[in-house]
């Protein structure tokens, strides 16, 4: 099963559940998906393929590509992009989003209304701003929010692998006598830092919380909020960076392998 597949199936079984309804969404944001053309790129320019239904046009896609081949039957042309590029460019067509329709369990319609709102969440963007911290503490969180929290949270971390080595929630109190939650990530490179605090914005809008405010701020190690925090924060690991295995072939005229004798014939 896909991380769509997981959420939309979570959804199903609670459907009043609206933490879990938004999950799916996220999910599919996140997810590489496979849309049906008209004809093979050119270049930039593709044309998906209209399919009618009564509630509307629909382009479809689908989250693996042995799914789209099952749909097909045959081979058809299609692009590969991430859902969030479908959704940004079909709002405002009036066209909606049909996944894994006829092939999975998840199908799923989306009207163009569904698609708007998803591209407006998106598009949000933290704000970034200057605060200078007094004092660290544990994470003063109810069990229900963290159970909210921590999903979104981890859903994220699974494309964030590698670009830190985890992150410390923690309760968080500023010079001008603010109170609130603090995520620090420990070890990220300066370029990875703002795809991260988007992420962790898009994790925060998803979670089913009605209004969440959390600060993230990039910790060395070595420094001393990052051992406070160590010491008192809730410790999310982050999955490691999985290297593919590169083999080198090197080629050798024939005969000059002498493990491989050429062939007299």
């Amino acid at each position: 099963m896909t991380p769509y597949d997981r959420a939309h199936a979570a959804m199903e079984a609670d459907p009043e559940n609206e933490a879990l309804r938004l999950a799916v969404y996220d999910r599919l944001a996140d997810a590489e998906l496979f849309l049906l053309l008209e004809e093979e790129p050119e270049g930039d320019d593709i044309r998906p393929q209209l399919f009618s239904a009564d509630e509307g046009d629909f382009v479809l896609a689908f989250d693996m590509e042995e799914r789209l081949a099952d749909f097909a039957d045959e081979p058809m042309p299609y692009a590969a992009l991430p859902g969030r590029v479908i959704a940004q460019h079909l709002v405002g067509e009036g066209i909606g989003l049909g996944v894994n329709l006829g092939v999975a369990a998840s199908a799923m319609l989306l009207p163009p209304e569904a698609l708007e709102w998803l591209t407006d969440t998106l598009t949000h963007t933290p704000e970034a701003r200057s605060a200078h911290p007094v004092a660290f503490d544990a994470p003063a969180l109810p069990p229900a929010i963290l159970g909210l929290l921590l999903p979104a949270f981890e859903a994220k971390f699974d494309q964030l692998a590698g670009l830190a080595s985890h992150a410390l929630l923690g309760g968080v109190t500023y010079e001008d006598g603010h109170r609130g939650h603090v995520l620090a990530f420990l070890g990220a490179p300066e370029p990875a830092r703002a795809g991260i605090a988007k992420a962790m914005a898009e994790a925060l809008a998803f979670s089913g919380l009605d209004a969440g405010e959390l600060d993230v701020t990039f910790l060395d190690e070595a420094e001393p909020a990052a051992q406070i925090l160590l010491e008192k924060a809730l410790v999310l690991h982050l999955p490691e960076r999985i290297e593919e295995e590169v083999q080198e072939l090197k080629l050798t005229a024939p005969g000059m392998d002498p493990a491989k004798p050429p062939i007299l014939r």
